[in-house]
């Protein structure tokens, strides 16, 4: 149905100087043609439109914040039948050489891959766990309860694979398959995309990569982890240097967090366990916003 010419889709909500970092490195990661699509919500910085006079960048003008898997949709719909391959990414991931072209080779010799994704590491040089399994209710339940006090509680552990991370003890990931893989870095087959209708718009953010790659898999598609391809995720420019939109985006992690579990067990008899879910995550909820707002009003 598509061709096999490369997009590049970076949402952008005044992303600052990380874009260009973004762009500089991502003509390193590819020697493969390719566009990139700016899906802009609402940026007041400037930075989508200095970027946008580059070659081969273009500007989609959203003109609200519309959120991540919206954002992305929109884009990816405006291309052309000729980009068979889509690549949905941050803008403040720096690309490492040749780390694209490790992820369409992989995606080529893995016909029923629909979604390809890179060894992630923080700016600190840690190897962020962006391959895991899918939430069920206790494990979904546990790590959003308890994964920010508890970091190596059970739920935590088993939902981040850590054991599958490292299987053989070498320091180094191994190829494989996972639930589902971080929006943070992201490469689509656009026939397995539109054959689950692309991400799901409920999700303002955060989730909208799980449900996607749980839809996936549903549909007979593997999300395939390449960990010879690289990346650095450098940190939210737009949600850190704004305390206003941290505290939002701690508020929205949480409320996405129950839509995914809670959609999942509709059930009338689901839903003692459903009110618990809601209750506990807006107490953590309140909790880490407090927390993220004493850090943000600290002097010093």
């Amino acid at each position: 149905m598509y061709g096999d010419r490369l997009a590049v889709v970076t949402v952008t909500y005044s992303p600052g100087g990380s874009l260009t970092a973004f762009l500089d490195s991502l003509d390193k990661a590819t020697a493969r043609p390719h566009v990139v699509v700016l899906a802009d919500n609402g940026s007041v910085d400037g930075a989508p439109e200095r970027a946008a006079e580059r070659p081969g960048v273009e500007l989609l003008r959203i003109g609200e914040n519309v959120g991540y898997g919206t954002a992305a949709n929109r884009a990816i719909a405006g291309l052309d039948a000729r980009y068979g391959w889509v690549v949905v990414a941050n803008p403040d991931v720096v690309w490492q050489p040749g780390s694209l072209d490790e992820l369409i080779d992989a995606g080529e010799r893995t016909p029923r891959a629909g979604a390809l994704g890179p060894l992630i590491r923080d700016a600190d040089g840690t190897v962020y766990p962006s391959a895991r399994l899918v939430p069920s209710l206790g494990r979904g339940a546990g790590h959003a309860v308890f994964g920010a006090l508890w970091p190596a509680n059970p739920w935590t552990t088993a939902y981040r694979q850590s054991s599958a991370a490292d299987p053989v003890g070498a320091g180094v990931p191994a190829e494989r398959d996972a639930g589902w893989l971080s929006g943070s870095c992201l490469l689509l087959r656009r026939d397995a995309f539109d054959s689950v209708g692309g991400f799901d718009p409920r999700y303002f953010m955060y989730f909208e990569d799980v449900d996607l790659g749980e839809r996936l898999g549903l549909a007979g598609w593997r999300n395939r982890f390449v960990p010879t391809a690289e990346v650095v995720h450098t940190g939210g420019h737009a949600t850190t240097a704004n305390a206003t939109v941290s505290v939002r985006m701690l508020a929205e992690h949480h409320r996405s967090a129950y839509r995914f579990l809670a959609d999942r067990h509709t059930a009338l008899g689901w839903a003692p366990l459903r009110l618990a879910l809601r209750a506990a995550l807006a107490a953590r909820s309140r909790m880490v916003v407090r927390s993220a707002v004493r850090s943000a009003t600290r002097p010093g």
